[in-house]
Parts: structure tokens; sequence; C-alpha cells
């Protein structure tokens, strides 16, 4: 099985950059992505109807790259966790994690047995159609594989703990807007709850030694979050990207109007 630099960058204390795709989902994203030099991309299946046959073209595009292919599947489902992986994903963010139990449960569906019950299928997508030994593989994926939980509700942050101590878990992402949704609060950053709820989930990482991961919207955002402790960013989104550079672009050339 493929190695995943993120995953063992993250593991040895370093920090990873990259992005999140959301809306264009053609041949062309992941290896501009990776031009620019992201580590990673997160493609979203949550917000956006993809469905695993989309996915999987986009995934084929970037397995021809540096670019590690993360995929945040809809809910922790073993449907959509394992068909994610089996198509080539190097690794899952499973959103609205809200106890150890599910936590548990994600892990289960993305690591074959012993650890956990993924179905096995080997000479497809995700070992690039390849023979050999199926232990080995076994072994490889589900020492590659990244899994990532996100925290983003009330319940999740009464149970950060309890979530970052499973094992096989390799990062807590903080979901800032389903967070304060989630407080009453939407959208209030610098609320003191929101604040005390952003240290909790980052205590919780120092102790059972998982990255915290988060997504900057602004390259300020990101710094600020690199200080607090922060070790996986990507940062913003294809759309939001592609609309901030248009609208600076048009903004000054209207100005420059005669």
């Amino acid at each position: 099985m493929r190695i995943n630099p993120v995953k063992r960058k993250l593991a040895s204390g370093g920090a990873s950059l990259g992005t999140f795709i959301f809306e264009f989902n053609t041949s062309g994203t992941a290896r501009i992505a990776a031009g620019c030099g992201a580590e990673f991309a997160l493609v979203d299946m949550e917000h956006t109807g993809w469905s695993v046959e989309s996915i999987r073209r986009w995934i084929a595009t970037a397995r021809g790259t540096e670019l590690v292919p993360l995929v945040r599947v809809p809910a922790t489902e073993y449907h959509f966790i394992a068909r994610a992986l089996d198509v080539g994903a190097a690794g899952i963010m499973v959103p609205m994690m809200e106890s150890a139990g599910q936590a548990a449960s994600a892990v289960a569906c993305a690591k074959y047995p012993p650890v956990g019950r993924r179905g096995a299928a080997f000479g497809i997508s995700h070992d690039d159609y390849s023979g050999g030994d199926i232990v080995d593989k076994m072994r490889s994926a589900n020492d590659e594989t990244l899994m990532i939980a996100l925290i983003e509700s009330v319940a999740g942050i009464a149970n950060v703990d309890a979530i970052a101590a499973t094992e096989g878990l390799d990062v807590l992402w903080l979901g800032h807007f389903d967070l304060t949704c989630s407080m009453g609060i939407p959208g209030q950053f610098d609320h003191p709850r929101f604040v005390e709820s952003v240290e909790k989930i980052l205590d919780a990482c120092r102790r059972h030694g998982k990255t915290a991961g988060f997504m900057a919207s602004d390259v300020d955002a990101g710094k600020r979050r690199f200080a607090q402790g922060f070790r996986m960013l990507a940062y913003g989104g294809d759309l939001w990207l592609y609309q901030t550079a248009l609208r600076h672009g048009i903004d000054e050339l209207r100005r420059s109007i005669p």
C-alpha cells in the first residue's frame, strides 16, 4: 500500500497544509493543488452531494501527484467510510463526532481485521490494481489510513477527551461554524464559550497525542491557529478561494476604468 506522508509527518510532530475541495470536481484540481504546494486535499461529500463515483474519478487524478487525497464522508456509516477508502482515499474525516463509541465505530469501519471490520477487496483502486500479500496490504492500510474526527457540537466538546483517547484516531478537527450553531451563538468565534471549547480540543489532543486540525478561511486565521497549537490546516476551499481572487481582480480593474 502507498505510504501516507501527511500521517507520518503529523505523527512525528510536524505540521501539514492543504485545502478543501467543495465545488470544482474536475480532473485538474488535484494537480493544481499539488502544484501550489498543498500536501493534502479534503474532498467534501457531506455538503456537496457528490457520490462515491464522483470522488472516485477525482481521487484517480490525485493519485498521479504527491497530493494526499482525503474524504469527508456524510455520516458515520460503514458504506460511506469503507467505500471512500476502497476507491483510493488515504484518509477519512467523520463529521459530528460526539462520543467515544461513535469514534470507535468509525475506526472499525476504516480498519481491516483484527483492528476493525473493513471488508477485504484487493487488486482494485485502493491498492493500484496490484498483486501482493494481502496480510501485508491489510497491515499497511491500517497503518497509513488517516482518521479525522470532526468536533462540531456541544456533545462533541463534552466528550472530547474520551473521543481523543480512541485508538486509531489521528486528528481532532475543529468544526467552528457548526460548533457555534450548536452552542446557540452562530458565528461568534470570540465568544468565551467557543474560545473555551477550542482550548478543550487542544488540551485533549495534547493529553492523548492527537493532532488538532482546522480550516482557515484566510492566512491570518491560519497563523493564529498554528500559534495556538493546531498542526493540520486546510487553507480555504476551492469556491471561496476563487471568489476571493476573482472579486479582488474585478474590483481593482473596475476602479481603474477611465
